[in-house]
């Protein structure tokens, strides 16, 4: 009983914190559907949302977080303050969600990825192996990082 009542006073010490993020997984499946999860095990729920979109899914996501604080309160039980998201993507959802914004073309050249396997990252052909999906990720972060910078005169 003594292990039941540490965990419970842990987890009212972690629910009661200021600021709080945790990561959310963002993937996209099978037929164009797309899943979000929360990577976080110290809460006694979870969370998950799905959709035909990226921001379709993190709307079904941010509705579960609304239905299950409003769940934790009428039982009486504790929900975290100020509970924030650091939302993270797998290469297709990325590509997908940014796709309006970013082209294939200026995505080739920030990444050094062929637009063409760009493009079947999207549509589910092919799957971005761990060393393409680092160098996509540094080279967008050296990307952001140069736009940062930026100052105009």
């Amino acid at each position: 009983m003594k292990n039941g009542l540490t965990s419970q006073a842990n987890l009212n010490e972690t629910l009661n914190t200021k600021d709080m993020k945790v990561d959310v997984i963002i993937e996209k499946g099978e037929n164009e559907f797309y899943s979000a999860y929360m990577d976080y095990d110290g809460f006694d729920f979870g969370l998950s949302g799905n959709g035909y979109s990226v921001e379709e899914t993190i709307k079904d996501f941010l509705v579960a977080r609304d239905e299950i604080k409003e769940c934790c309160e009428n039982m009486g039980r504790l929900f975290p303050e100020n509970l924030e998201f650091n939302f993270k993507y797998d290469v297709p959802s990325f590509l997908a969600y940014y796709s309006d914004k970013l082209s294939l073309a200026g995505l080739q050249r920030i990444t050094g990825v062929n637009q063409g396997q760009l493009s079947h990252y999207i549509t589910g052909k092919s799957k971005p192996g761990p060393k393409t999906t680092e160098r996509i990720e540094k080279k967008l972060h050296a990307f952001a990082e140069e736009i940062r910078q930026l100052h105009f005169v």
